[in-house]
């Protein structure tokens, strides 16, 4: 049984779910509480694991970077073990959008990890953020410790 088939209305459950992810990523940025990228995350998971509060893993469909794969499995392990909430993301474009998608070089951000932050008290009564952490919560009771998240185009 999948998060899907045991709740009432799926759609509508991951429709909401998405939409409070959208409004943490909005909200956490401007406040400088976004990591962004694979090697960037590594060291603040590592320097500071008590301050991550979300860990995003993003993919599209049709990457199979093997490299990519092995970073991922390293880091949901690292975030498990000092429980860390995951979710993997699908749509990378929207997620770009979201969080403005390149460096002030006019470089292309790396987006496959993005860790929301807490430095101050206040994004921990975030409404939005209490959402995503109760959908991944309830996501590991129905054993799926990774679950996914399609950010709806706009």
């Amino acid at each position: 049984m999948t998060l899907e088939e045991s709740s009432g209305d799926s759609s509508e459950s991951m429709d909401s779910v998405a939409k409070a992810l959208e409004e943490v990523l909005s909200s956490a940025l401007p406040q400088g509480c976004i990591t962004v990228g694979v090697y960037e995350a590594a060291k603040s998971l590592n320097a500071d694991p008590d301050n991550v509060v979300l860990c995003l893993l993003a993919t599209d469909d049709e990457e199979e970077d093997v490299a990519l794969q092995i970073h991922f499995t390293l880091i949901q392990a690292f975030c498990c073990e000092n429980d860390i909430n995951i979710l993997r993301v699908s749509n990378m474009r929207r997620l770009a959008e979201i969080l403005g998608g390149v460096k002030p070089g006019g470089e292309p951000m790396d987006l496959h990890c993005v860790l929301v932050t807490n430095p101050q008290s206040s994004l921990w009564k975030d409404p939005a953020l209490s959402k995503v952490n109760r959908f991944c919560r309830d996501s590991r009771c129905l054993d799926q410790w990774v679950p996914v998240i399609n950010l709806p185009d706009r």
